[in-house]
């Protein structure tokens, strides 16, 4: 997930401070908020647990930037408190599309393949679009590079909604969608539990220094 690559990518102040990046960040937020609510609706009336599952991505990638402008220059308590949330979000999401995925082994799926395919395709000329913004990015420093990174790899992501939609159309069977919603919700649950972890180290090393200066 994007949480895994980006999380410190997104932190940089120097970079922050480039009115270009910042731009492109502000755009980058806007649009994956965006196809947080259309994949996140689609899914559901789609029936589709990897459309679900995508557009927990697309929140985890709204959120990091979202921090990444709102926080930058704060003191390092306040984002790591920022961060904690956003990691417990991201959980509570892939905890839950985990959950409707498991059920839907053991229970029967019948997601609409055109839809997946559609609202796939959608994203993934959402995320197409926000890697060529940030491609000029790619050869700069180590966090221009991850983010660009990052939004590469969701497009690949995209990619495989759309195949499962295709083998949900071919097979007649809801198992592609299945296992695709099953993998990205582990990663989503993996990465909300990593921010969470992070977080909790930085709280506990700022309040050692604290402690110290006091």
């Amino acid at each position: 997930m994007a949480d895994q690559c980006c999380a410190s990518a997104c932190g940089s102040e120097t970079t922050l401070n480039d009115a270009r990046w910042r731009r492109v960040l502000w755009i980058a937020l806007g649009l994956n908020a965006a196809m947080f609510i259309v994949e996140g609706v689609a899914g559901y009336f789609a029936g589709s647990r990897a459309l679900q599952a995508d557009a927990l991505d697309f929140l985890g990638d709204a959120a990091n930037y979202a921090i990444s402008l709102s926080v930058a220059g704060m003191a390092l308590a306040w984002r790591a408190k920022t961060a904690m949330v956003k990691g417990i979000t991201i959980l509570s999401f892939g905890l839950g599309v985990l959950v409707w995925a498991i059920w839907g082994l053991f229970h029967g799926s019948n997601p609409a393949p055109y839809a997946m395919s559609a609202v796939g395709t959608l994203a993934l000329v959402v995320n197409f679009g926000v890697a060529l913004m940030l491609y000029r990015y790619r050869t700069g420093d180590a966090n221009m590079r991850s983010v660009w990174i990052c939004s590469r790899n969701d497009a690949i992501n995209n990619c495989l909604v759309i195949g499962a939609g295709a083998a949900v159309l071919w097979t007649g069977s809801g198992l592609p969608d299945l296992i695709v919603a099953l993998v990205m919700a582990i990663l989503g649950i993996s990465g909300g539990w990593q921010i969470i972890r992070q977080a909790r180290l930085e709280l506990a090393n700022d309040n050692v220094v604290l402690e110290a200066a006091g």
